[in-house]
């Protein structure tokens, strides 16, 4: 056995651990939802002209809605923007059976939205990036 690090892994390696892991879960768990079940999703606020002013990037799986970011510009921040974003994801998750919603976000960004919006705080890790915070939330949508 010898271990080596690589930061250009083939193809064949890569989807090697992918479908161990996946096989590991599937015996360990038979009726969990495949990966391939994921669903990806996006939620855009655009102005008159069409143009995006913020948005969500998303997906829906494990029975979870996984918010991967969040972005308003600086005009729409406090104009009720992220709380109709949240809303319309929120809603897209539980039509396709989501009962939890998950969100990672750093001391410098959202936390206390987040909070608005009935998240609640399960983590926090220090010194994540060097001098501040990441903090992990959840919030039940059922």
């Amino acid at each position: 056995m010898h271990i080596t690090i690589t930061t250009t892994a083939s193809s064949t390696d890569a989807q090697s651990i992918s479908q161990g892991i996946t096989d590991f879960n599937k015996a360990s768990i038979p009726e969990l939802e495949p990966n391939e079940a994921e669903v990806r999703f996006f939620v855009f606020a655009k102005d008159d002209a069409d143009e995006v002013k913020g948005g969500i990037r998303a997906s829906c799986y494990w029975n979870t809605l996984h918010i991967e970011l969040l972005w308003l510009s600086e005009a729409c921040r406090g104009q009720g923007t992220g709380k109709q974003l949240i809303e319309a994801a929120e809603n897209f998750a539980r039509q396709n059976h989501c009962e939890k919603a998950l969100v990672e976000t750093t001391s410098w960004q959202a936390k206390p939205f987040y909070e608005k919006n009935g998240y609640n705080l399960l983590a926090t890790l220090q010194d994540r990036p060097k001098g501040h915070a990441t903090h992990y939330l959840s919030k039940t949508l059922f």
